[in-house]
């Protein structure tokens, strides 16, 4: 298969292909046109590589799984420590964007009884330049 064959049959771009050829994830045949020629291996292999980041596996863990692979040894206990290391930073992140979206609401609550003003030459903005001086007001009054 040509890239453009491997990329259609995994519905994926054909640069998303070249990627993982050129981190050597996939290991192509060349011809002596310097064609490259990919395999039903290869066409496996890129589609565990899809499916893995998918589920939020780095490049760095899929080379590892894949090491573990190549050399004969059970991927699955690697595998099994991998997603529970993602899925604590997947959690770490979702808590940290429930934080940020209770801040951007509350100063949209705070803007709403604020004017527009225009700029001056040492403000922007007051309403992101008096989010944290008023904010922190409303809560020592609060």
């Amino acid at each position: 298969m040509t890239v453009n064959d491997i990329a259609k049959s995994l519905t994926t771009t054909a640069d998303t292909v070249r990627y993982y050829t050129r981190l050597g994830l996939i290991k192509p045949d060349k011809s002596n046109n310097g064609y490259k020629f990919y395999s039903s291996k290869d066409q496996s292999r890129l589609r565990f590589i899809l499916s893995a980041r998918q589920l939020g596996f780095t490049v760095k863990d899929i080379q590892q799984i894949l090491e573990e692979a190549d050399h004969g040894k059970s991927a699955c206990p690697l595998v099994r420590k991998l997603i529970k290391e993602r899925l604590e930073e997947t959690e770490k992140q979702f808590q940290q964007m429930l934080q940020l979206r209770e801040k951007m609401e509350g100063a949209l609550k705070q803007w709403d009884s604020m004017a527009d003003k225009a700029p001056t030459s040492h403000m922007v903005c007051h309403l992101i330049e008096n989010i944290n001086s008023e904010g922190a007001e409303e809560a020592q009054n609060g």
